[in-house]
This record gives C-alpha cells, structure tokens and sequence, in this order.
C-alpha cells in the first residue's frame, strides 16, 4: 500500500488520478490533499477518501508535504507555482510523479540538483511513454527521441489563417480535456515546446536529439528510436489515468489502468512534421534552452501572461508566442536559485505585460 500526497487534487490531472485510487483502493491510500483555490471541491474529495491533511495554495502545499509523510507525491499544479512544491517533495525522499512540467522547466538544474536519481517519473503522456520506451535499451544507444503531438484544433493551417482565432476556437482542443492556459498551450505548441525542455532535462538528451512529430490520433505517445535503426513505440488509447497509475506505482504496472487497443477494428495511425513557420514555439523553446539559466523561466511566465491577454482580447493568437520570443532575447539571465528564478519570472511577466499594453 502506497502513502499519497495529490497536489492539485482538483484539477483535470488531480481528478484522474482520485479516479486510480478509487479503483485500486488495494494499491493507494491517499494522505494528503491540495488545491488551488476551491475549497469546496477539497473538502468533497477529503470526505470520500478519509484524508485529515488539506492545504489550499502553494505555500499550504510545502507546508504539508513537510509534515506528512509519504511514499508518492503527485504533482499536478498547473503553472511555475508548482516549482517550490517539487522542491519540497524532492527533499523529503518520496518518489515524485511530476506532471507539472512548469517547475521543472523554470527549475531546470535546480530541480536536478535536489532529485536522486530515478526519483523524478513523469506523468505526462509523452515523457511516461518515452520512460517505458527506454526500458528497451541502453542510455548510450539512444540515437533520439520523438515526441508526438496532436497538432491542436488549427492543425494543417497557415499563419494567416491564423490571425483572426478567437479563444473559444483555441480552446476546443480534438483530443485532451484540460484547463485554459494548457489547451491554449496545446493551440499554440507551447506545451510541446516545454514538454521537449523537459525531456532534455528528464533523459539528459541534447536538444538536437529531440524532435517532434504530429499525430493527430494521440495513440502513440513519443517514440525512442536507437542507434541499430530500431523506434520503440508507445501507443494506447489517450487516457491519463495509464501513465498516472504508472507513475504512482512505479516501477510496477496496475492492472487494468486504462482500456487496451481494440485490434480487431481497423484503423489509421498518420504522421506528419511540424509546421514551424506556423508553429515557431519549439524552435524558441530550444533557443531558450540553449541559453540556459533562468531563460527558460523567461519563456514560460511571458507565455503565461500572453495566453491571458489573448483571452481578455488584448492580442491576438499569434501575438502570445512573439511575446514569449520577445522576452527571451531581451533577458540577460539571473542566478539559477528558488529566489533568482522567481525574480526572472516577475521580470518576465512586467516584460510582457509592458510590451503587450
């Protein structure tokens, strides 16, 4: 039986994983609780799986990772506010199924430095099928890694055709159900974008080792292809609650986590590359990679404002990733601490907020 502490526990991620719990009450036994802001919603989900410890917020969340102890500690807070959790969680020794990506991203080094090694499973789709897939060979024998994306709801269009997207139209995402700021992430290939800074953290491959590939099916989830010519694939219907039941019991699979391929119907898997004209988001995610530090930081919390403004109608769609861009160059990179990341992400955000006023 494994103690469980679920950081944003009412979230789209928080939400699935309770469902694995549910269903495998032999498995998981939840002792922690946290939520952003709806204390109504925590409350509900404390009463039906019997836990005493609830926070609200970020600090309330370090607070109780702090005084109750556990075996896995479920990271789904959305956004770079989920870095001091991570931290916190990383010091404690518990195993770390990460889906908040942002604090990894914005921590890079950092949260390396605090992680032992295997410490860290994410619970992305893309990084959990890219862990299952590696199982099948030898670090020194990765030639690269491929990512997959869906491609979002304006797949196959121009950047002209792109200039008038409302943010209802941003939103109708064809594959995943998640909160604004991700399915606008997923619309613009920002989420892609910081999920390929993430595998470059998480496996230690060179960024010109990483690639990203559109598939708009969503069965295959990322791909490893090694040094013989031979790609190992992931591939099962999209459902998050696979890699979260991965993550939470890692190294062990759950039976039954999530419904297999049907095999007996026919069906068409299609690839297709990225259209990066379009589509510039990865390119400048690798750029601020490259450049390190605090930089990355700089990328996500522009965004971060960019997707805001674009939804209160201050900009355009195609305005969020130039904001983003825009910062990147003009930022000339803090000391990588707790403190010098946060303070890049205030001069990101008033970089962003200027430039979009």
């Amino acid at each position: 039986m494994r103690r469980v502490i679920l950081l944003g526990s009412t979230g789209s991620v928080g939400t699935q994983a309770l469902d694995v719990v549910r269903t495998n009450p032999d498995l998981f036994e939840v002792v922690g609780l946290t939520a952003g802001t709806n204390a109504k919603q925590l409350a509900e989900q404390a009463a039906e799986f019997g836990v005493s410890d609830t926070a609200l917020g970020a600090d309330g969340a370090v607070a109780l990772i702090e005084r109750v102890e556990a075996d896995v500690i479920v990271n789904g807070i959305t956004g770079s506010v989920g870095l001091a959790p991570t931290l916190a969680a990383l010091r404690t020794g518990a195993l770390l199924a990460l889906a908040n990506k942002e604090s990894l991203i914005v921590g890079g080094d950092l949260v390396k430095r605090e992680a032992s090694e295997g410490q860290i499973i994410s619970v992305d789709s893309e990084h959990s099928a890219i862990t299952q897939a590696l199982r099948s060979g030898t670090p020194d024998e990765v030639r690269r890694l491929v990512l997959t994306a869906s491609g979002g709801p304006f797949r196959g269009r121009t950047r002209a055709e792109l200039e008038g997207v409302t943010p209802e139209q941003a939103l109708a995402h064809p594959t995943w159900n998640m909160g604004r700021v991700i399915t606008t992430n997923s619309a613009t290939l920002v989420n892609k974008a910081l999920e390929v800074i993430e595998a470059h953290l998480l496996f230690d491959v060179p960024l010109d080792r990483i690639e990203v590939t559109v598939h708009p099916q969503s069965i295959v989830h990322s791909m490893v292809e090694f040094i013989d010519g031979s790609t190992i694939a992931q591939a099962s219907p999209p459902d998050m609650r696979l890699p979260l039941a991965l993550g939470m019991h890692w190294p062990a699979r759950v039976p039954g986590a999530g419904a297999p391929l049907d095999w007996s119907t026919a069906s068409d898997w299609h690839f297709e590359p990225v259209d990066h004209e379009t589509f510039p988001a990865i390119e400048l995610a690798k750029h601020a990679a490259g450049l390190g530090g605090t930089h990355p930081a700089v990328f996500n919390a522009a965004n971060e404002v960019a997707v805001d403004a674009f939804h209160d109608g201050q900009i355009g769609f195609l305005d969020i990733v130039e904001a983003a861009r825009a910062a990147v160059e003009a930022h000339e990179g803090f000391e990588l601490t707790l403190e010098g990341v946060l303070e890049a992400e205030t001069w990101a955000r008033a970089h962003a907020a200027e430039r979009l006023s």
